[in-house]
This record gives C-alpha cells, structure tokens and sequence, in this order.
C-alpha cells in the first residue's frame, strides 16, 4: 500500500479542521463530561485558531495518506511554538491522529516513524517530546513500546476540568 505525508498549508485548512474534530472526538468524547468536552471544542478546533497554528513558522502540520484516503494527522512544535518546554534543543509532537476506521493496520507506527525521521533532520534537536492524557493506556503503551519513556507531568484543561498528562519523551542522540 503506498503511504505518503503531505505538508499542510493554508489551502488544506478545511481538511485539517475536519480530520481534527473527527479524530479528536472520537478519541476523547466517550470518556470526559459532555459540556467541558463541548467547551474545549469550541475553542481548540475553530478555523481561525488552526489557521494562525499554521501560519506560525515554528509549527507544522503533515497529512498522512493510505494511497488517496487521508488517514490521519500530526502536527510538530519547535521553539516558542513548543505547549510546554520551548527547548531549542528539543521538538514536540502535540498531536499525532489516526481516523478510527484505520486504526490496527500499523498506520499509527508508520506516521510515528514518519514524525521521528523529521525531527531527526533537526540537526540540533536532541530529543522528541508529547504529552499523553494519563487515562489513555493505550497510547502509553505504544509510546512505550517505541522508546518514549516519562519524564514528568502537566495539567491539561478540558474544559473546566483539570486532567494530568504525561510528558514523555524520546532521546535521539
């Protein structure tokens, strides 16, 4: 099966904002209160917020495609653009999505792989980084597996609701 990453840009804005809210939905809406998940939906996934997301220099987002079906998304912080550390030697994955329809067919493990081979072109970063909602086994587990390891905690708002996520990270040199 070919897989390709496409850089996005402006003009792919409506389909980032789609692939967004579907995926994000579908990974956290069964498991936070209905009104604090509504609440953060309506201002993390708005147009305008995703547009200055992808005017920002420091940030980018990367379509990833199973031969024309887009399958998922993540997106790379470096510098100011960083949620957290802002560690010039360091880049963060913030999100790294894959639609539920595509899930268990190793897309997740080629888009991560994906997200690694770009961060290591970053001569001067030494290290990748993401923060992962302590609830989500799951997604320890395969950051685990892949040689991420804990390296501390944050809050993160859902709304009104205060949440812990892990700070993981993975050592490139």
């Amino acid at each position: 099966m070919k897989r390709k990453l496409q850089q996005c840009g402006a003009s792919h804005l409506d389909i980032l904002h789609t692939i967004s809210k579907e995926t994000f939905i579908a990974t956290f809406e069964k498991d936070n209160d209905p009104i604090y998940f509504q609440e953060y939906m309506a201002f993390a996934f708005t147009k305008e917020k995703l547009r200055d997301q992808l005017q920002n220099k420091n940030s980018q987002f990367w379509l990833a495609y199973q031969e024309d079906a887009l399958v998922g998304y993540f997106k790379l912080n470096r510098s100011e653009a960083q949620t957290d550390l802002k560690d010039e030697n360091a880049m963060e994955l913030q999100r790294i999505y894959l639609l539920e329809k595509y899930q268990g067919q190793k897309l997740g493990q080629w888009m991560l792989d994906s997200a690694i081979t770009l961060v290591r072109e970053e001569s001067q970063v030494h290290y990748i980084w993401l923060g992962v909602w302590e609830k989500n086994s799951k997604a320890i587990h395969f950051y685990q597996k892949n040689g991420f390891q804990k390296f501390g905690e944050h809050t993160f708002f859902m709304g009104k609701e205060a949440q812990t996520d892990w700070l993981m990270r993975l050592n490139l040199k």
